[in-house]
């Protein structure tokens, strides 16, 4: 693995460690952050002692980011526009990423220290943003190319539609459980809070059955944390090493040399397919032979250049990336270089894929098959080394284990104005291990913090008496700021870094 970083100056292999440090300190303060999420209702309803639910969270939260693949991972990277992406140089990747680290990590320490539960990826989206608007300014382009605007507008949808889901969903299911679930007073146990239930009968811990189902569903909790947010460091750590080291980590050096061809194959199916339909995509790309210089595919240039990704130059790009792949059954075998100049082929080719798929004129069927051919180009591209899953894991376990109370504090007493019975959490956590849990394996990153939340208001409002007010207010304040905070810490940043290389 140390081979990669062969060729590094001292002083920029010293940066590189502490950007990858940042990372991790990022993921652990997002683990005591996020954690109390998972365990407080576990906590406040007297199914687990805290040092359990924790010890427990933690666990699952490992293994959510060993399996949660990386959809989400390259969903946060791919905010930033891919000419940003491609064009990246050392020291500007590490300014870039420590200004994004460090505003991020400022935020979340905040709200934390203050108790509120404010959302990690928010912050982390927030900082995205305010990068990628600083580098459109300083280098005068448009405002409007500063991002990936259709992802963008596709993460917000995420993020304010899932906190509704979750409001909804535990609302509906806590009040079926009042509706259906109340037909004998062995069953009404299940809407009493740990309090009035050791007033009737002596105990405090929920009827075993509910316990079960309490515990398991706080696990699933953190499963789903794990799987979502655990994938943002992983984007994070890869966008460091590709901008820093991109010789080793531009592609996936492991790749055998069937994964190789299997890209090779997506690119000529493209191919195939603009010009099957050279007719019905003028806009997408340009294939008339008149506008098409022969170009001569094995002319790169001796060193990297701004590399300016235009879907009107598919073919161009398509034809570059079939001579460089074309009888290759390594990465080893081509030169840094070139491996950087096939990552940029393909997520050009990638990324115009995904724009004509969005086209009124393009079938479904076409259009399945489009997203099938953007998965396979970038299988060589869109990976994570194992070891930096299991840092990310680690540091977002053991960041569980410490400074979990003060939001859980807020969770479990402030939200509601009556304490939460066993019904109301497990319809909290039920909602958010679902709804969680199927944003992560569709690419869509979400926040913990809000989905909890906004699932545990749910319950009090349907069945609770009613929340209070001034920590609603608290919450929703919170989420109002923290984009913008995020946006103008993390552009100040990098604009401060910038003036100083």
């Amino acid at each position: 693995m140390l081979h990669l970083f062969t060729g590094l100056e001292f002083h920029t292999g010293l940066m590189l460690v502490l950007a990858l440090i940042f990372v991790l300190v990022y993921e652990a303060i997002n683990g005591f952050h996020d954690t109390a999420n998972a365990v407080a209702t576990v906590i406040y309803t007297r199914a687990l002692r805290s040092q359990l639910a924790v010890g427990m969270s933690g666990i699952f939260n490992f293994l959510g980011v060993l399996l949660g693949g990386l959809s989400v991972a390259y969903a946060i990277v791919h905010l930033l526009p891919v000419d940003l992406l491609l064009n990246v140089s050392s020291t500007h990747g590490l300014a870039m990423m420590f200004s994004m680290l460090l505003a991020a990590i400022i935020w979340n320490l905040g709200t934390w220290y203050f108790g509120l539960p404010a959302s990690s990826s928010h912050t982390l989206i927030g900082a995205i943003i305010g990068i990628g608007l600083t580098n459109a300014l300083v280098t005068d382009s448009s405002v409007l190319d500063a991002l990936n605007i259709p992802k963008l507008i596709e993460i917000f949808l995420s993020l304010i539609i899932s906190p509704i889901v979750g409001l909804v969903l535990a609302g509906v299911l806590v009040f079926a459980l009042r509706r259906y679930w109340s037909s004998t007073p062995k069953r009404r146990r299940i809407h009493l809070t740990p309090a009035e239930r050791e007033k009737k009968d002596g105990k405090r811990k929920p009827p075993f059955w509910t316990r079960t189902a309490l515990i398991l569903s706080a696990a699933g909790v953190s499963f789903a944390h794990g799987a979502n947010d655990g994938q943002k460091g992983i984007g994070l750590i890869m966008l460091v090493l590709i901008g820093v080291a991109p010789g080793g980590f531009v592609v996936n050096m492991n790749s055998t040399g069937y994964d190789i061809a299997r890209t090779r194959d997506a690119v000529v199916n493209l191919q195939q397919f603009y010009t099957q339909h050279q007719g019905a995509l003028p806009e997408v790309v340009n294939i008339e032979p008149p506008m098409i210089p022969a170009p001569d595919v094995n002319a790169l240039p001796s060193t990297p250049a701004a590399f300016h990704c235009d879907s009107s130059r598919a073919l161009i790009a398509i034809t570059r990336a079939i001579s460089l792949l074309d009888n290759l059954q390594s990465y080893d075998k081509i030169t840094p270089f070139e491996r950087s100049h096939v990552r940029r082929l393909l997520m050009c080719i990638a990324d115009t894929a995904d724009r004509t798929a969005k086209l009124p004129q393009i079938t479904g069927e076409d259009k399945r098959f489009l997203n099938t051919l953007r998965k396979d180009l970038l299988a060589t591209v869109e990976y994570a080394p194992l070891w930096i899953i299991v840092a990310v894991a680690l540091a977002l376990s053991l960041g569980t284990m410490i400074g979990w109370r003060r939001v859980a504090t807020t969770i479990g007493e402030k939200i509601g104005k009556k304490g939460m019975t066993y019904a109301q959490g497990l319809s909290a956590q039920m909602t958010a291990a679902v709804s969680i849990g199927a944003a992560s394996y569709t690419g869509m990153p979400v926040s913990t913090t809000h989905v909890l939340s906004s699932a545990v208001a749910g319950t009090m409002l349907v069945d609770g008496g009613g929340v209070q007010s001034k920590t609603v207010q608290n919450i929703l304040l919170a989420w109002v700021l923290t984009l913008p905070v995020a946006i103008v810490l993390s552009g100040g940043l990098y604009w401060l870094a910038l003036k100083l290389i």
